[in-house]
C-alpha cells in the first residue's frame, strides 16, 4: 500500500476509537453512571477516571519501550483495543446500583482505550517527514472528531423520547455501538500499516529490558536533564492535558446538572463540539506546520482559558451552544499540535517509549488530579467554580510551554 493508503489507514483508528471516548467518557456513560447507577455521586466518576489513568500512566512508559525493543506496536496495540471492546460491550449490563461492575469495566476499558495511544501515536513519525508531522497528525484528530459526530448521530437517532419506559434500554444499547464502531473502523490498521523496521537485537528478558530502558530514559529527561526541551514540554503537558480530560470527563455532567440539560440537547451540544474539531483539527494542522506546534499550543491554550472562563459564568442553553463552538476548536487543536511536537521532540528509534512517556505517565497521570480536583470541588461547593479553577492549570502550563525550544531547522523547511 503507498504511503497516502497507510495515513488513511492509521487516521482510520483515530476515526474508530472516539466512539469510546465520546460516549463512554464524555457524553452517555459518564452521565448515566454518575446519574443513575452511583445515585449522583460525583466523586465515584472522578475516582474511577483517576485509577484508570494512574494505572495507565503507570503501565505505559515500560509497554512503550518494550515495544519498540521487539518491534511488536501492532501486537500490543490489538490487545489493548480488545480489552477496550470487550469492556466497552460488556457495559450494557451495567444497571441501577451496580457500582462495582460499572467500575471495574470503565477501568478496564479505559486502560485499553489509553495505553493503545501510546503504540498507536508512535507510529506517526514513520508515516510522514518531520516537516508535515502536523498536518498527518491533525488529520487523524480530523478522522477521530467525523467518527465521533457520526457516532452521536445514530446514538441520537436510536433514542427515544426521555419519558419512553424502555429508554434507558436503549441509552445502554450505545455502549454496544460505541464497541462494535470501535471494533469494525481500528481493523484497516492492522492490515495496511506496516511495522517499522528495527535493528535493535535482544537477548535478555525483553520485561527487564524495557523496564530498564524507561527507567533510564526517565533519568535522562528528569533527573540528569539531558534532554530539557522534552522535560519541559512534558510538564507542559502534563498541566493543560489534565484541565482538557476533566473537561472532557464532566462536561455532559456539568450541562445535565447546572444548566438542566436533557440527552437529545447534550448530544447537540457535542455534535456542535465535534464538527468545529474537525475543522480546528485541519485548519491549525496546517497552520502548525507553518508556524511551529509550539506557537500553535500557545495559541489554543488562549482559547481554553476563555473557554472555562466562559463555562464558568452561562446561564442558558444557547450561551453553552456558544462556549461549545469555542471548545471544539481547542481541543481539536491542542490534542493534534501537541502530538505533533511531541514527534518532533522525539530521538528516531525510540518513538514508542517517549510516546509511553507522552500520552503514558504524563497523559494518564495528568488526569488523576484534575478529575479528582473537579469532583471533590463540585460536590462541596459548586461546579462554576471548579470550572473555573481548572484555568489555573491552563495558565501554567502556558507558561511552562514558553521555555520550551522547537528545533527551528525543521520550521523553516
Amino acid at each position: 500500500m503507498n504511503n497516502k493508503g497507510r495515513i488513511v489507514s492509521w487516521a482510520l483508528f483515530d476515526f474508530a476509537n472516539t466512539s469510546f471516548s465520546v460516549i463512554i467518557v464524555t457524553v452517555i456513560y459518564s452521565k448515566y453512571f454518575t446519574n443513575i447507577v452511583a445515585g449522583g455521586q460525583k466523586w465515584i466518576w472522578g475516582l474511577l477516571v483517576s485509577i484508570s489513568m494512574i494505572l495507565a500512566a503507570i503501565l505505559s512508559p515500560s509497554l512503550g519501550a518494550i515495544a519498540d525493543l521487539s518491534r511488536n506496536r501492532k501486537k500490543f496495540l490489538l490487545l489493548f483495543t480488545l480489552i477496550s471492546v470487550v469492556c466497552t460491550a460488556l457495559m450494557y449490563f451495567v444497571v441501577d446500583g451496580y457500582i462495582l461492575l460499572g467500575g471495574i469495566l470503565f477501568i478496564f476499558a479505559n486502560i485499553g482505550f489509553e495505553s493503545g495511544l501510546v503504540f498507536y501515536d508512535a507510529f506517526l513519525p514513520d508515516l510522514t517527514e518531520k516537516k508535515n508531522y502536523g498536518r498527518v497528525s491533525g488529520y487523524g484528530f480530523a478522522a477521530g472528531y467525523i467518527g465521533a459526530l457520526i457516532v452521536l448521530l445514530i446514538v441520537l437517532f436510536i433514542l427515544p423520547e426521555q419519558s419512553s419506559p424502555n429508554y434507558y434500554d436503549r441509552i445502554r444499547l450505545s455502549f454496544l455501538i460505541a464497541s462494535a464502531f470501535f471494533m469494525v473502523f481500528s481493523i484497516p490498521l492492522f492490515l495496511f500499516v506496516s511495522e517499522p523496521k528495527r535493528k535493535t537485537q535482544i537477548k535478555k528478558s525483553l520485561f527487564k529490558e524495557g523496564f530498564r530502558k524507561s527507567y533510564n530514559t526517565f533519568k535522562a529527561l528528569f533527573i540528569e536533564k539531558k534532554l530539557p526541551s522534552i522535560s519541559r514540554f512534558l510538564i507542559s503537558f502534563f498541566l493543560y492535558n489534565d484541565a482538557i480530560i476533566t473537561i472532557i470527563a464532566f462536561a455532559s455532567i456539568f450541562a445535565s446538572n447546572v444548566l438542566h440539560m436533557d440527552d437529545f440537547e447534550l448530544i447537540i451540544f457535542f455534535i456542535i463540539i465535534q464538527s468545529t474539531a474537525v475543522l480546528g483539527s485541519f485548519i491549525f494542522g496546517i497552520i502548525s506546520d507553518h508556524l511551529g506546534p509550539k506557537k500553535t499550543i500557545t495559541f489554543t491554550l488562549v482559547i481554553w482559558i476563555f473557554v472555562v472562563i466562559g463555562a464558568a459564568f452561562v446561564y442558558s442553553v444557547g450561551q453553552f451552544y456558544l462556549i461549545g463552538l469555542l471548545a471544539g476548536l481547542a481541543i481539536g487543536s491542542s490534542q493534534s499540535c501537541s502530538r505533533s511536537l511531541m514527534a518532533l521532540l522525539t530521538p528516531k528509534s525510540s518513538e514508542a517509549e517517549f510516546f509511553g512517556f507522552y500520552d503514558g505517565l504524563f497523559g494518564k497521570s495528568s488526569a488523576v488530579i484534575g478529575p479528582l480536583f473537579y469532583g471533590i470541588v463540585s460536590d462541596i461547593s459548586d461546579e462554576r467554580i471548579a470550572t473555573l479553577g481548572l484555568g489555573l492549570f491552563f495558565i501554567a502550563g502556558l507558561i511552562i510551554l514558553q521555555k520550551v525550544k522547537e528545533p527551528l531547522k525543521i520550521i523553516k523547511e
